[in-house]
């Protein structure tokens, strides 16, 4: 980190809390209306303190008698001021907690709705650890200083009428005792400059620690059957004793700082006491105004502790705000047009005309792909691996955008489409089924307004209306996380239901039955075909049994369209388009 960057650590931190306070200025004000009541209270004290002893204690020492009506209002007055001080902490504090959660709730779905808005492209650039890491723990360090702010802003008050009273009573004394501030004032300077690059560091390795964490339990069962805990253990407690270090060293420094912080006023105090000794001696002044202006140092000395507690939390919220800004200021995010798609029943169009895609400008993922699918026809893709199929079907469902060419439905680019018109007409089911830790049936209607006959409907076409039925609970069965209870097969044509189940124009499978038995997955194609949805479909497939019951196949190579045609004519007139089918049949039947 520069000199620059950390010296302006103070200014980033007070531009975070304006961001805060101009979010939330009603519970800002609220809470600092309590600070200051609270403020001025406490130096209510002293006054009352004195208007006790001069007319209570004073004159009971002179005529041995305290006057009743002197007593309750003394009592009166201290019991008022505690109540009143007790209803400016309940403010202070109930505002600040407030106004932080709310702004880490507003952060976090600002976050959340990023995440969503930016294209798939931009989530492979950053790793899950990091992306947990923004919303959470950076969203945490950001706002931390709010909870410190209100009761610092409100003894600025406390602070003011305290030094107000001391230059009132000897302005050299006052003087000298205020000559704390500018100290205090570098020792956070410096203080700043110490911690900056080690909240910057520690932040960093928090992301890196949710990262192995995150991949050690998505990888669990890698992990276990190839004896890796050991291993991944090291891994982990690498990062963690990284992080550990930076924050022992942070620490240390908070360590030297806070002190630091609360001792100085109390230095002040004997420097104070020094100057004062020595003016009362020359008969500069009276021993009542250094008394006076040395407990009034004394009442400074918490605004300066609480000013300085605000301050020391400033590299932690500024370096977590910039971790955040930096998703929320993320470019990439997708627009969208106002167009719509007719509410029709039967199969989409579907037109793919000059596209071309690259992850990386230095290699070419898919180059002038065209071809165009008739409604309610099935189009299969097949090629080896790292062809671009996959690719292809982000594109056809919109993940990205492609760098060059169009793609249409209904004769309408899915760049002009409304925000969420392609899903109601689209659904595509993965190669690798993800399931929630939630029911049967809320995993395929993921609150769809449809009906349990909707949901067996559509397990039936997918050939899982058998296995469903036998769980114990039905529909209502919980499926753990990520369905681990259920085999390959089985979350897959769980998969395949959910899409069935919103009855979409255009179907697109990626390899979504490979773990399906051969005689299941004709059936399941069999079924689509016969649930009158006319849907057209785009299958990317390796079984002939799959590939067979297109319409047409295109065979894609190195990111191009090389042959298409029916599988019977590419099996006859392309040698390569043979082997690469015959290979998969062949190595499938060695496996089984």
């Amino acid at each position: 980190m520069s000199r620059g960057t950390r010296t302006s650590t103070m200014r980033d931190g007070f531009r975070v809390l304006g961001v805060a306070i101009r979010k939330e200025p009603w519970i800002f004000t609220l809470s600092t209306l309590g600070s200051i009541l609270f403020g001025a209270l406490t130096v209510a004290d002293a006054w009352v303190l004195g208007w006790a002893t001069e007319h209570a204690v004073i004159p009971a020492f002179e005529t041995g008698e305290i006057d009743a009506g002197i007593l309750w209002a003394v009592l009166a007055l201290f019991v008022g001021v505690a109540i009143l001080r007790a209803v400016g902490i309940v403010a202070r504090r109930l505002g600040a907690g407030i106004m932080q959660y709310r702004m880490q709730a507003h952060t976090r779905r600002a976050v959340t709705r990023q995440y969503l808005d930016l294209p798939m492209e931009w989530h492979q650039r950053h790793p899950t650890g990091q992306l947990l890491s923004n919303a959470n723990s950076d969203v945490e360090a950001a706002w931390f200083p709010i909870a410190p702010l209100p009761m610092a802003v409100g003894t600025v008050a406390m602070m003011a009428i305290a030094i107000v009273q001391m230059l009132v009573a000897d302005l050299v004394l006052a003087l000298v005792g205020l000559l704390v501030f500018p100290v205090v004032i570098a020792a956070n300077i410096a203080y700043q400059r110490a911690s900056s690059p080690l909240m910057s560091r520690a932040q960093q390795l928090r992301a890196e620690v949710s990262e192995v964490a995150h991949e050690s339990f998505d990888g669990a069962m890698v992990v276990k059957t190839l004896g890796r805990e050991g291993e991944e253990t090291d891994r982990f407690a690498a990062k963690v004793t990284d992080l550990r270090d930076v924050l022992v060293r942070a620490g240390r420094i908070r360590a030297l700082f806070d002190p630091a912080i609360a001792a100085l006023p109390n230095l002040g105090v004997l420097v104070v006491l020094g100057v004062g000794v020595s003016r009362v001696l020359s008969g500069a002044a009276d021993a009542g105004s250094v008394v006076t202006v040395a407990y009034l140092l004394t009442i400074v000395s918490f605004p300066i502790r609480s000013i300085g507690w605000l301050l020391g939390e400033f590299p932690r919220s500024v370096v977590g705000y910039q971790r955040v800004r930096s998703v929320l200021d993320a470019t990439g995010e997708m627009e969208y047009g106002e167009a719509r798609l007719p509410r029709a029943t039967a199969g989409a169009a579907l037109g793919v005309t000059g596209v071309a895609y690259a992850y990386d400008a230095d290699q070419a993922l898919l180059r002038e792909v065209s071809f165009d699918v008739a409604p309610g026809r099935t189009v299969a893709l097949v090629g080896p691996t790292a062809a671009g199929k996959s690719t292809l079907t982000n594109l056809l469902t919109r993940l990205v955008d492609p760098d060059a060419g169009t793609i249409r439905i209904d004769g309408v680019d899915l760049r002009d489409l409304a925000r969420g018109e392609l899903a109601s007409a689209v659904a595509v089911v993965p190669q690798t089924a993800f399931l929630f830790d939630d029911t049967v049936r809320d995993n395929i209607t993921l609150g769809a307004d449809v009906t349990d006959e909707e949901v067996w409907a559509a397990l039936r076409t997918a050939q899982a209306d058998g296995f469903v039925a036998a769980l114990a609970d039905g529909l209502d069965t919980r499926l753990g996380e990520r369905g681990t209870s259920l085999s390959g097969g089985q979350r897959q044509r769980l998969s395949l239901a959910r899409a069935l189940v919103r009855k979409p124009r255009l179907m697109i499978l990626d390899d979504a039955t490979s773990a399906v038995d051969p005689d299941v997955e004709a059936r399941i194609l069999a079924a689509l075909r016969e649930d009158g949805q006319d849907t057209t479909l785009v299958v990317v497939a390796y079984r002939k049994a799959t590939i067979g019951l297109a319409d047409e196949v295109l065979h894609l190579d190195r990111g191009r369209i090389v042959d298409r045609g029916t599988h019977a004519d590419l099996v006859e007139r392309s040698p390569d388009y043979a082997r690469l089918v015959n290979a998969y049949e062949q190595e499938a039947g060695e496996r089984r």
